[in-house]
C-alpha cells in the first residue's frame, strides 16, 4: 500500500485497531496451534491441514501489513470540530432523491468505512464525490451505472 491517505472517524479508527490487535494475538495463536497439531501427523508434503494453516498464516500477516499501513497514513476526523456549513468528509446529510421520492440520511466517510448498507457514503463514490462541498437547498444530478440520479440537499448535520 502506498502513502494514500486514509480518513477514519473515531468509529473506524477504533474497529481497525481491534481487528489489528485480535489478528495479531488471537488469530496468530490459532493458526500456530493448527500447524503444530498439523506437523504432529507426520509428512507434511501431503498434509492438506498443514498447507490450509500456512495459507491461513500467510493471509493473516499479509493482513496486518495492510492494516498497520492504513493506520500509518490514518487521518481521523473528529466529527465535534467538523462544520456543517457544507457537505464535508464526516458530516451526515439528508437529501431528498427525487427518483424514489423520499429523504435519504448518508454520513460521509473516507473509503476504508464506507457501507452503503449502513449508509456510509465514500468521499470517493460518485455520490459522495458530487455531494462534497454543496450546501442546503443545493441539487446535485449524478452520474452512476443505472443512470442519473437527482438529489437535493435538506439538512448537514454531525
Amino acid at each position: 500500500m502506498s502513502g494514500k491517505e486514509i480518513f477514519l472517524t473515531y468509529e473506524g479508527l477504533r474497529k481497525l485497531e481491534e481487528e489489528l490487535e485480535q489478528l495479531k494475538g488471537e488469530k496468530r495463536k490459532e493458526i500456530a496451534e493448527r500447524i503444530r497439531q498439523a506437523l504432529a501427523f507426520g509428512d507434511i508434503s501431503e498434509n492438506s491441514e498443514y498447507d490450509e494453516a500456512k495459507t491461513d498464516q500467510a493471509q493473516n500477516e499479509m493482513r496486518i501489513v495492510q492494516l498497520e499501513n492504513m493506520l500509518k497514513y490514518a487521518t481521523v476526523i473528529d466529527e465535534d470540530e467538523v462544520n456543517t456549513d457544507s457537505v464535508r468528509l464526516g458530516t451526515r446529510v439528508k437529501v431528498y432523491d427525487y427518483e424514489y421520492e423520499q429523504d435519504e440520511d448518508y454520513h460521509i466517510v473516507g473509503s476504508t468505512e464506507a457501507d452503503p448498507s449502513m449508509m456510509k457514503i465514500s468521499n470517493d463514490s460518485p455520490v459522495g464525490r458530487a455531494l462534497i462541498g454543496k450546501k442546503v437547498g443545493d441539487v446535485v444530478e449524478i452520474a452512476v451505472p443505472d443512470g442519473t440520479v437527482k438529489l437535493k440537499v435538506l439538512e448537514i448535520y454531525k
